[in-house]
């Protein structure tokens, strides 16, 4: 056994002895892998194949006592420290090079408490993890769209998905949080403990801690939905989006709807004439009773001549992994996004014509509908704020780690966003967010929250021990 070379906190190099290795190897049943070792290329690959840090050292904590003494050796010895929990945001902030990695994968335990209508999950658990075992109890906690996503990235950065319309972000059905902080305690943050805490963990990111656990309500959800994805040619866009533009402004809570406008890619439920050519379509979820999604949904029915109309009652376990197979891992990922309030004749105008620049088969322009829950409670009630939001508009550029068009493709991005931006609230969702966006872009995902966090981060994480993330204090030099 040897020593090893690490990032510092300051841009340095740090060297650290073989006793000290020797030492933490033995505190922590996860181990250490370094380079070359057997598991460590596996735990470098993230979702965003366009990443290419690498960690000097990574270690797989069983458990809390683990994350601990992870943390001590960071802080003692002040390195570069990062934290992978699902390796799904598109920034990359799981890896950053020569630091010392925590991947939290092995910690994957979800415990349902019918009675309460709770569950707890471990912070290496994917959405699909939870799903899984919350839908046996025809239960659902408000995730994501994409079950290959890390709760924890998920939730510390607000979180939305198909239930947020009726029960709010992510983090307003969150009780509770166990989370490591820089001085290498183990702090209980929720409503009657930590409360200052707890607030900034409730779409903070990952600026507090390593979070260990999350304790979440739960919802009557499933274990069936009517849901799934309707599209067509992609001529009649300006007819779609004013469709879903009136259609989504009066529809009830039970019912969420995307709508995204790409090239039709070589699926086996479109037909083989429509693939590479533009299409727009409508991803579907209503979790009220079949009868009233029926009703609800006959509008959409009634726009007639889809190209493919896979909207059926369905589980809701599958509604949750339906577009899995749009963000493969892997894939190079770059993406800009904006909240606006409305769908404003202009806004949609400029959207399809933005849409009709795109080269890359595998990008899309794409709106969620928000609104509902969210707006009842106050912009400071969790860090998470953006409460005026009713739609997200997310420029989802994708392509090939092989396409020699990539800087083409990150231009269609940045030129789609800038003919956005005019449209939006001033806010943006941080979990969005791509690597080449700086502080300005964590203020504007935080608004007038940004300093109470800021002041919370000084509390608690004064030297800035937890910066490779969205980082609200950005490191200096």
């Amino acid at each position: 056994m040897a020593g090893a070379v690490l990032a510092g906190l300051d841009g340095q190099k740090i060297d650290i002895d073989e006793a000290t290795i020797s030492a933490f190897k033995g505190r922590v049943r996860g181990g250490l892998l370094f380079p070359g070792e057997a598991g460590f290329d596996d735990a470098c690959r993230i979702w965003n194949g366009m990443i290419a840090a690498r960690p000097a050292c990574i270690t797989r904590p069983s458990g809390t006592a683990d994350v601990m003494a992870c943390v001590e050796l960071a802080r003692k010895h002040r390195l570069l420290l990062s934290v992978k929990g699902g390796g799904h945001n598109v920034a990359g902030t799981a890896l950053a090079d020569g630091a010392l990695l925590l991947d939290m994968s092995r910690m994957r335990g979800v415990f349902v408490d019918r009675a309460a209508r709770t569950v707890r999950v471990q912070s290496g658990c994917l959405l699909g993890d939870i799903d899984r075992e919350t839908q046996v109890h025809g239960l659902a906690a408000v995730l994501g769209f994409v079950s290959e996503t890390g709760v924890a990235g998920l939730t510390l950065g607000g979180g939305f998905g198909y239930l947020t319309r009726r029960f709010g972000w992510t983090v307003d059905s969150l009780l509770e949080v166990e989370l490591v902080t820089a001085e290498g305690q183990v702090r209980r943050a929720a409503a009657d403990e930590h409360e200052d805490l707890f607030w900034a963990l409730r779409g903070g990111g990952g600026n507090f801690g390593v979070a260990t656990s999350f304790v979440f309500r739960l919802f009557d959800v499933g274990p069936k939905v009517t849901a799934g994805l309707i599209a067509w040619e992609g001529q009649r866009a300006e007819e779609i989006l004013a469709f879903f533009r009136e259609f989504t402004a009066k529809s009830p809570r039970e019912l969420t709807c995307a709508v995204t406008m790409r090239l039709a890619p070589p699926a086996p439920f479109l037909p083989k004439e429509r693939h590479g050519k533009p299409m727009i379509a409508m991803v579907i979820c209503h979790s009220g009773s079949l009868e009233q999604a029926q009703a609800d949904l006959a509008p959409v029915k009634a726009l007639g001549n889809p190209i493919a109309d896979l909207v059926v009652e369905k589980p809701y376990v599958d509604q949750q992994r339906m577009l899995d197979a749009t963000q493969p891992k892997g894939m190079h990922y770059y993406w800009k996004s904006e909240y606006v309030s409305s769908l404003s004749q202009p806004l949609l105008s400029t959207a399809r014509e933005r849409f009709g620049a795109v080269e890359s088969p595998m990008s899309q322009l794409i709106f969620f509908q928000l609104a509902g829950a969210i707006a009842e409670r106050a912009v400071d009630d969790g860090a998470v704020g953006n409460r005026d939001a009713a739609y997200v508009c997310n420029i989802a550029g994708s392509w090939s780690p092989e396409d020699a068009r990539a800087e083409g493709h990150k231009e269609w991005v940045r030129r789609t966003w800038e003919a956005i931006r005019p449209f939006s609230t001033g806010g943006a969702y941080v979990n969005f967010q791509s690597a080449d966006e700086g502080e300005d872009r964590v203020r504007a995902a935080y608004g007038k929250n940004f300093q109470r966090l800021v002041d919370i981060k000084k509390k608690y994480d004064p030297e800035n021990l937890f910066r490779v993330n969205r980082n609200i204090t950005p490191a200096k030099g």
